[in-house]
């Protein structure tokens, strides 16, 4: 029996929702979880006509045998070949360097340059630390948007670059060696070499001459060169920085790897010390990233989050002098400079320079234990802790407008690390503050109050802080101001005095550069040494044991730039130890250099993992030139990236570090673009089947390998493309792909009838309209980057197709071939082929639909009786009130609404509603 297509569209619209075989097979029905997300990947299809809604809707379903089964034989019941096809299709694209990057500009004979006519699209993935335990399924996510995007626009006629690599240096891969004794080098080249074969298998139009490793020595050298363009420009700088260390791993750990003094991983003591480290000064470009964000394509979420991470405020700076110390002055921030009256203390962090200075005798042992306390405590646990701490020091402040003494005290919630390490305390106005008031007996001053008060509201609340705007009290001459008037004023009068004056401040923070471990960039940075006076350089060797010699930090110098790369040395033994220092300490053969007669040390310290990841954009572009990072043509050519695609993660580091080397190179003439990523996509998490983020200590796992060999990579590609949109988090159910393999073996049917089939089959009018539709639909979701309502379009379109058994259009077939090969290249290709073409469909024009075939005649019309609706008629879009009458008496619910009764009045607006009085 031929199913009419209605027939055939309702069947496909059940099938999804109850996950059986829309060819033949019993219902199992699933469960209300399952229904609802069919409906979330697009069963419901608006852009149908209302005509074949109604028809489904109107139609029932015949029940035959199926299995709902997910193992192999249940899932290719048809016999579709995709090993064979997918890896025949693998092999001609790298034979043929199918996805090669096309040259932007040629040389002609004569010298001219002739540059590409056609429009560029870089298309660029968060590129992957190949990790020893490989991909898992969540990862192709959104390396498949990405392919896509650029199998798509090499059809609309874009020349596209498409580049993937690796960020192998880490700390993985050096944990790794220092328990197995295996090179981290090795580790990590077996470790890409398994994540390139899992790329290849899942058919990514990469292209491979482009690769680039971190790790490799040709791209270490252009980091260190960029590193040393940061130190020329005076971005690069060594400084004392207070750091969590932790002995025992032998590294700096990040706050929040510290928790209550010790270390997440092993529960290690945690000591705050100062050390000496590199910090590139991000600071000096916070402005710039900043205002670097308008007119980007970017989720509006990381843009907020970056504008968070940088956190520019605008306030006032006030200096408030030390009692007894006349050339010493405590230096504050705030916001609220209207409030300076209400200041009753001075709160300064345990590791302020001033502490012991302000300290008075009595006060000096309580204060020295206070500061050791709270030394192994990070700054995100100091913060966080509820409970405030604190200790009288004995000295005070003097207020710069009133001449008052404040008590100064210390308090482990203000550090020394942000800011200016003080903060004026208004615990009428600041709740922390109040906490701490109340905590310790402190004075609270009202120096504000409610714009509009209340009958009956106390002219100075007792129970909390007041900290909205308002109008100055007890603030002298700047009474009855509103709050902005009053911050400017007396921030004017701060300026006159001398003491302080306006200020911008931001939360970014220099970024610390420093890395004590080996597996990493070393910094090409050198010192001098110095030997006790009369010791001659050629005399000793600061290799030996208990030669005595200076390494003089203060004075570094740059390995010249020919030098480079300045390599790792070759150690057996990676554990970092104890030294702070670093274990590249230990290679002395390494550290100790000679030049003219002279001793050297070179730097220990490494660069951290996201060096690396900062620029490899601009390697891409040029990954075989010797002579330079990228060439300027390439800048030209390709930047700055069309689509960016990663994880949310890296929201606010990832991107900001990137951006922020990429506009030192634009000032530096380097790159002609002000910003590196014009759009930017995040894929959602796909989490295991549980609901939670995939891991093994959850084992939840899913491997692609294990998916692929089952059904196949395209019906993974597809199925991580049609679970939902892009951008949400979504549980893997391996269960399910069965039905994108199901799609993916009708289509091959499809294709097959087709190619048996003589040219002169001729589509009719509704193939030809659903054809045009879907056409339109798929191109526009595309450009969305709405996968899974395309799919969900192409997956009508190839039921009607189906419906019409050995009759199918050829040029049906060879239209769906080419839309859904985005998606799934390894069918489409095939596909292509089998309906008699050469060689590649990569390059083929993109389908083209005619808008005039896209749009429905008939619309949908609710009718109501005597205001009250009755029922829906579907009328042509020009009917008139006759005719719609016409339609409305063969509705029977409208009909025996009316029967019997008087018409009175009919009420029809064209395109919106038919109501009928009747009595």
């Amino acid at each position: 029996m031929r199913l009419s297509f209605a027939t055939t569209m309702m069947i496909a619209r059940i099938a999804t929702a109850f996950r059986c075989s829309p060819s033949s097979g019993s219902v199992v029905v699933g469960s209300v979880r399952h229904h609802r997300a069919a409906a979330a990947f697009g069963v419901v299809r608006p852009w149908l006509s209302s005509s074949t809604r109604r028809h489904m809707s109107e139609k029932t379903v015949e029940e035959s045998t199926t299995t709902t089964d997910s193992s192999p034989a249940a899932a290719a019941p048809t016999g579709y070949p995709f090993a064979a096809i997918e890896s025949k299709w693998q092999a001609y694209w790298e034979e043929n360097q199918t996805f090669k990057t096309p040259e932007r500009r040629t040389v002609q004979e004569d010298g001219t340059v002739v540059k590409s006519k056609n429009k560029k699209k870089y298309v660029l993935d968060m590129f992957p630390y190949p990790s020893g335990a490989g991909l898992h399924v969540g990862h192709p996510e959104g390396y498949t948007a990405s392919d896509v995007m650029s199998r798509y626009w090499r059809m609309t006629s874009h020349d596209v670059l498409h580049p993937i690599g690796w960020d192998s240096f880490g700390l993985p891969a050096e944990q790794f060696a220092i328990n197995t004794g295996t090179h981290p080098e090795v580790t990590t080249f077996k470790n890409i070499d398994n994540f390139k074969r899992q790329l290849k298998m899942l058919g990514f139009s990469y292209d491979w001459d482009k690769e680039v490793a971190t790790t490799d020595v040709a791209y270490v050298k252009w980091t260190q060169w960029i590193f040393l363009q940061l130190y020329k420009m005076g971005l690069a700088q060594q400084s004392s920085v207070s750091v969590n260390w932790c002995p025992a791993l032998g590294t700096v750990l990040a706050n929040e790897e510290v928790i209550n003094g010790l270390s997440e991983r092993g529960d290690h003591p945690v000591e705050r010390l100062p050390l000496r480290q590199w910090v590139l000064k991000i600071t000096e470009y916070a402005d710039r990233l900043e205002a670097g964000l308008e007119g980007l394509d970017w989720p509006s979420g990381t843009m907020t989050a970056q504008e968070q991470w940088i956190g520019k405020s605008t306030g006032t700076e006030i200096d408030f002098k030390v009692d007894g110390l006349e050339d010493e002055k405590v230096t504050v921030f705030t916001t609220r400079a209207d409030t300076l009256f209400g200041v009753t203390y001075v709160t300064l962090a345990p590791e302020h320079p001033l502490v012991m200075s302000v300290t008075q005798p009595d006060q000096k042992e309580e204060v020295e234990t206070y500061v050791a306390k709270t030394s192994s405590r990070s700054d995100l646990d100091r913060t966080s802790g509820k409970e405030k701490t604190g200790v009288f020091t004995g000295g005070y402040a003097i207020h710069p407008l009133t001449n008052e003494k404040v008590p100064i005290w210390i308090g482990d919630y203000v550090l020394g690390s942000y800011g200016t390490g003080a903060v004026m305390a208004v615990p009428a106005h600041d709740e922390r503050d109040f906490e701490f008031a109340t905590k310790f007996g402190l004075d609270v001053k009202w120096v504000v109050q409610p714009a509009k008060k209340k009958d009956g509201d106390d002219e100075e609340p007792k129970e909390e802080a007041f900290t909205a705007p308002g109008v100055n009290i007890n603030s002298g001459d700047f009474d009855g101001m509103k709050t902005n008037k009053a911050k400017k004023a007396i921030t004017h009068k701060l300026s006159e005095l001398s003491a302080g004056g306006p200020k911008i401040t931001y939360k970014l923070r220099d970024w610390v550069f420093s890395r004590q471990r080996y597996w990493g960039e070393p910094i090409p940075i050198y010192f001098p040494i110095d030997f006790p006076e009369g010791v001659d350089h050629k005399d000793v060797d600061p290799k030996d044991e208990g030669c005595e010699h200076t390494i003089r930090y203060d004075q570094p110098i740059p390995v010249d730039e020919a030098d480079l790369p300045l390599e790792l040395p070759e150690m057996e033994d990676f554990s970092p130890g104890d030294d702070p220092a670093g274990c590249l300490a230990r290679a002395k053969d390494w550290r100790y250099i000679q030049k003219d007669g002279k001793w050297f040390a070179r730097e220990t310290n490494t660069m951290p993992q996201w060096a690396g990841s900062c620029w490899y954009y601009f390697r891409f572009l040029d990954p075989k030139n010797d002579e330079a990072a990228f060439s300027p043509e390439l800048d030209e050519d390709w930047m700055p990236v069309d689509l960016y695609v990663g994880g949310a993660e890296h929201a606010v580091l990832h991107l900001l570090y990137a951006r922020f080397w990429h506009q030192v190179l634009f000032d530096l003439g380097y790159t002609k673009h002000a910003e590196p990523f014009q759009k930017l996509v995040h894929q959602g998490m796909i989490l295991g089947s549980d609901g939670e983020k995939m891991s093994k200590s959850r084992g939840n796992v899913v491997n692609p390998d294990d998916v692929v060999d089952v059904h196949g990579a395209d019906a993974l590609r597809l199925y991580e493309m049609f679970m939902g949109p892009l951008e949400a988090v979504k549980p893997w159910q391996t269960s399910q792909v069965s039905g994108v393999v199901r799609f993916s073996n009708k289509l091959y049917n499809v294709v097959q009838a087709a190619a048996q089939n003589d040219n002169d089959v001729e589509m009719d009018a509704e193939t030809t309209k659903i054809l045009h539709k879907t056409m339109k639909k798929v191109t526009e979701d595309i450009e969305n980057m709405s996968f899974n309502t395309a799919i969900s379009a192409m997956m009508v379109l190839t039921n009607h197709l189906t419906s019409l058994k050995d009759q199918v259009p050829r040029e049906a077939a060879e239209k769906l071939a080419l839309m859904v090969s985005p998606f799934a290249p390894h069918l489409g290709e095939e596909s292509w082929s089998l309906l008699g073409h050469d060689g590649s469909l990569a390059y083929h024009p993109w389908v083209e639909f005619d808008e005039s075939l896209c749009v429905d005649n008939t619309f949908k019309m609710g009718v109501q009786v005597n205001g009250k609706t009755r029922g829906e008629i579907e009328i042509p879009k020009d009917a008139d009130q006759e005719s719609a009458m016409a339609e409305a008496m063969k509705v029977t619910s409208v009909f025996n609404q009316v029967d019997g009764k008087d018409v009175k009045k009919i009420i029809f607006v064209p395109g919106r509603i038919l109501n009928i009085v009747a009595k």
